[in-house]
């Protein structure tokens, strides 16, 4: 039954190479700052962007299946269990990664005697962060130590708009999904044409709701409309173009010509290619999940621990990038691109993973088991 799904098979692979993309992306950005020999000229290392809407896809499918279902085992949703949820799955690990970069970084790296210019000081950026503003900071102070924590503030900003959206507007949800798209994609447009400034042109691009509405659709589709998705959206064929389409876009920029009508039309086009590939990112979760016949086979073992460990593995990585380069540079420095390369991502591949692991069995775990005393009876999904 679509309606008592519990756990949507693949997307744990696909969280871990969401968030494996943002690390490379931040990986290259920081190795070319520092002089160092780099990747950056490769489109698979340009797509952090990309796979953070992705991440917004994600949430929203998720959050509005569990919402969905909620519904429709208890005919109510309960606005406060769902923040309780939220808060526990989040926060904890957010305040520390604040609280790590913002006071006690600066206090380590000058007892270290290491010259590193902070761009703000905590009480510059406090309240930002208090009150899930993230995106603020990297709009005002630039590139920092934090910078990934702005998508979790652009999250949490549509948690507390969602759930009381389906609970108290629950008849007319798919109308709002629809304007909430409608709405960004006005936005975007008049954004393009330069109808506004460009502080508010980056919070445009930052508050990507309609990535998160899309994801929503998603499973609002499948909730209610399970015979949607026919023998043409789960068929080899089109599984087959859509994949080719996202490979082309993760890899394609070196290899496709920048004079093709096609490669502009599909990959550039202001607002359109945006809402294509977020649609498309729909897609892929829905046929990963739930198609018996997808050619893309994730659920695995090895696969679904590294999802399980992704929100650590995106919270923590420009940190431990930092740390390496502090330790490194100079004998990384020394290799050519190859060895160095090869060696930069063994080390931080390593440590990220083992650094999101141990937080997650001695720090998150802790939260999370709490989140059972908030669970509504047998609602319950891969969120």
């Amino acid at each position: 039954m679509l309606r008592n799904i519990k756990y949507f098979k693949g997307l744990g692979a696909l969280r871990f190479f969401a968030a494996f993309l943002v690390v490379i992306h931040h990986a290259e950005q920081i190795r070319m700052k520092y002089g160092m020999l780099n990747l950056k000229q490769y489109s698979l290392f340009n797509n952090g962007s990309l796979a953070v809407t992705f991440f917004f896809v994600l949430s929203g499918f998720l959050i509005s299946y569990l919402l969905l279902k909620e519904y429709g085992k208890t005919n109510d949703i309960t606005v406060k269990k769902f923040y309780y949820r939220r808060i526990l799955r989040i926060w904890p690990l957010y305040f520390l990664l604040v609280i790590i970069g913002t006071i006690l970084l600066p206090y380590f790296l000058g007892f270290l005697g290491y010259k590193y210019i902070m761009p703000y000081s905590f009480k510059d950026v406090f309240l930002y962060y208090i009150f899930f503003s993230p995106f603020l900071v990297n709009i005002f102070y630039g590139h920092h130590l934090l910078e990934p924590l702005w998508s979790i503030g652009v999250e949490e900003l549509f948690y507390i708009i969602w759930a009381p959206l389906f609970k108290f507007l629950r008849d007319y949800i798919l109308q709002i999904i629809l304007l909430i798209i409608l709405f960004r994609v006005v936005v975007m447009y008049l954004s393009f044409l330069g109808f506004f400034g460009p502080v508010i042109e980056r919070l445009i691009k930052m508050l990507r709701f309609e990535a998160m509405a899309i994801g929503g659709l998603g499973s609002y589709l499948i909730y209610n409309y399970k015979n949607l998705f026919s023998h043409f959206i789960f068929s080899k064929l089109s599984q087959l173009f859509l994949i080719i389409f996202i490979i082309l876009r993760l890899f394609g920029f070196q290899f496709l010509s920048e004079n093709s009508f096609v490669f502009h039309f599909l990959f550039t086009t202001p607002v359109f290619s945006q809402i294509l590939i977020t649609t498309i990112f729909a897609w892929l979760i829905v046929n990963v999940s739930m198609n018996p016949k997808s050619i893309l086979s994730m659920d695995s073992k090895v696969l679904n621990f590294l999802g399980n460990i992704s929100y650590g593995i995106y919270m923590y990585h420009m940190l431990i990038i930092f740390a390496i380069l502090i330790f490194l540079k100079d004998y990384l420095l020394a290799l050519n691109i190859i060895n160095s390369s090869v060696i930069f991502y063994l080390v931080l591949t390593t440590i990220v993973i083992l650094a999101s692991y141990l937080s997650k069995i001695f720090f998150e775990d802790y939260f999370l088991r709490l989140k059972k005393k908030f669970r509504i009876d047998n609602v319950k999904v891969n969120s």
